[in-house]
């Protein structure tokens, strides 16, 4: 089974729910964490990992010749992306806007575009215990998408697991989409505010297009109100776990520790969500 974890907004509490939940299922089944917020991972903060794999992820930028280039514009018409310009006096590349497609390459009636590897992060993979597998993806910075390195580390998804668990960037867009691609259910984490509930019904509506099962988590929870619980009935979106705004939780968080495996009892509440989430996939 394939369970993202995602969450409209970030700071909403994705890290702490995918490694409470990965710790807690190891007890039980064989587990893959992987950490796809790949602008700020932060799962491996909370484990003891042996990395045993590390690779660097590229992409092929087009390089002009413009020796070579009869100004044709035949490049510029088959970017869809605006990435490529034919002026007078030569072709320039826009580097930033490049997808790394490589039609420019192939329309080219003179050969005048060869490509150049361009690195964009990494993958790192390791193992935290028996029962338990981490990867996760990092960014370079000031590159603008980790689609492509989300892609790459999901293809070494290990099929031998029980649970793949996918902690998702924060937010709606590209590569949170592609971190839900081939999911059998969606945990969405959220927290008891105006700005958690807003942000949560974007994330539901995603999850609803792409036609993706999906339970809520709340974090942080408190009685003062029921903004959530209401949204959810008329959402139908089944609640899977409430945690409330506790101090020795937040204390345990803020010291890099798995509250689950100081607080026993939460380590079951865990599980018992797992029992639910195999409920409603079937």
């Amino acid at each position: 089974m394939r369970i993202t974890v995602l969450s409209g907004k970030g700071g909403t509490g994705k890290t702490t729910v995918s490694t409470n939940l990965a710790y807690a299922l190891s007890k039980k089944y064989k587990i893959q964490l992987l950490d796809v917020d790949v602008e700020e991972p932060n799962d491996h903060l909370f484990f003891n990992i042996d990395f045993y794999k590390e690779e660097s992820v590229d992409m092929l930028l087009p390089v002009v010749d413009n020796n070579a280039c009869i100004r044709c514009g035949e490049c510029a018409k088959a970017c869809q992306f605006g990435a490529i310009s034919v002026f007078p006096t030569g072709t320039l590349v826009f580097e930033s806007l490049c997808h790394g497609c490589g039609a420019c390459a192939m329309v080219c009636p003179v050969d005048a575009i060869t490509e150049k590897p361009k690195s964009l992060g990494k993958i790192k993979l390791g193992k935290i215990n028996e029962n338990l597998e981490f990867g996760m993806g990092l960014l370079n910075i000031g590159e603008p998408s980790g689609v492509r390195i989300i892609r790459e580390l999901k293809k070494h998804i290990d099929d031998n697991a029980d649970v793949v668990l996918i902690d998702s960037q924060p937010g709606t867009s590209c590569p949170v989409v592609e971190s839900l691609r081939n999911a059998d259910f969606a945990i969405l984490v959220t927290e008891p505010t105006t700005f958690g509930l807003h942000d949560l019904s974007l994330a539901v509506d995603l999850v609803k297009e792409m036609g993706i099962p999906s339970g809520i988590i709340v974090n942080r929870d408190s009685d003062d109100t029921t903004i959530i619980d209401d949204y959810a009935r008329e959402a139908n979106v089944p609640i899977l776990l409430k945690i409330p705004f506790d101090r020795e939780i937040a204390k345990l968080y803020s010291e890099g520790k798995i509250f689950s495996e100081y607080l026993p009892e939460w380590e079951e509440k865990f599980l018992n969500v797992f029992d639910e989430i195999k409920g409603l996939v079937k």
